[in-house]
């Protein structure tokens, strides 16, 4: 029988830094003007974390992702992260859209990080292997993206990512397109695979309940130009029942509380959408 330990702000806070921004700004020049979409941001990120981003559409939240993976440049400000092993990749990213390559298999693309990495074949089948029984995915090694579902394709996404043994695992929307039975599934089997390595996690959601459900901690953004509303400390036991976790009154109270932090700037967001249409 699995025992739980509680996840605590404190032991949150004793844990090392990962990732310190610090009056993080990002503008882009646009035909009508300088639009700025991330605005002073500055946080602190432990090591091993799940840390949740929810926020309006167009806060920013994307773009900080894409900051952090080194595809995009900050305007001002600084971004921190401690160095991973000189064997391992700095991040590795999950998108919301299929982002499997379609000449692959399954197994190919798991292990497609690994094999950029020159990694030794016996390593390879061993890692993805080993990724692809925790996805369930085992039987469906030599297929191609087009023969899988959609729920499918993303858990492939997700063995691929933790396969490569990034130190950062930066997730943006990744289950936004899915089902709620698939969305749930896939819930359970990220926070089995999470457990076992306890990597520090980025994963943007429009869904609080989402990130109540995944998270030690959520961060909830204002709308544009993004900026750090509140920050949010998830009190509930690890490892976590989904199930189990949503049938509790403490996580209804929360889902609650956060949502009504999120509501307004959901509401400023839709307004600003408005006057952009007059």
């Amino acid at each position: 029988m699995q025992t739980s330990t509680l996840q605590t702000a404190g032991s949150l806070t004793e844990a090392p830094v990962k990732i310190r921004l610090r009056n993080l700004t990002k503008s882009f020049d646009t035909a009508g003007g300088t639009v700025t979409a991330l605005d002073n941001v500055s946080l602190d990120i432990p090591t091993g974390c799940f840390f949740m981003i929810v926020g309006p559409s167009g806060c920013g939240k994307t773009t900080l992702l894409r900051i952090l993976a080194g595809l995009e440049s900050p305007t001002s400000g600084t971004v921190e992260v401690t160095a991973p092993a000189a064997d391992r990749p700095g991040n590795s990213m999950v998108f919301q859209g299929d982002s499997l390559f379609p000449w692959m298999t399954v197994y190919e693309n798991a292990a497609y990080g690994l094999t950029l990495r020159n990694r030794p074949k016996a390593e390879i089948d061993e890692v993805v292997g080993h990724y692809l029984n925790r996805t369930g995915l085992t039987k469906f090694a030599n297929a191609y993206p087009h023969q899988l579902s959609g729920g499918m394709r993303q858990r492939v996404s997700i063995a691929r990512a933790f396969a490569n043994d990034p130190d950062i695992l930066l997730m943006d929307e990744p289950f936004s397109a899915l089902d709620e039975q698939n969305k749930l599934l896939l819930q359970e089997e990220l926070l089995r695979i999470w457990e076992e390595t306890r990597k520090t996690v980025l994963f943007i959601t429009h869904s609080v309940d989402e990130a109540v459900t995944l998270g030690d901690r959520i961060m909830v953004m204002t709308a544009q130009p993004g900026q750090a509303k509140q920050i949010v400390d998830v009190p509930f036991a690890r490892p976590r029942d989904v199930l189990e976790l949503r049938s509790r009154p403490a996580y209804g109270e929360l889902v609650y509380s956060i949502w009504g932090q999120l509501r307004d700037e959901v509401q400023r967001a839709r307004s600003q959408d408005e006057r952009s249409v007059k």
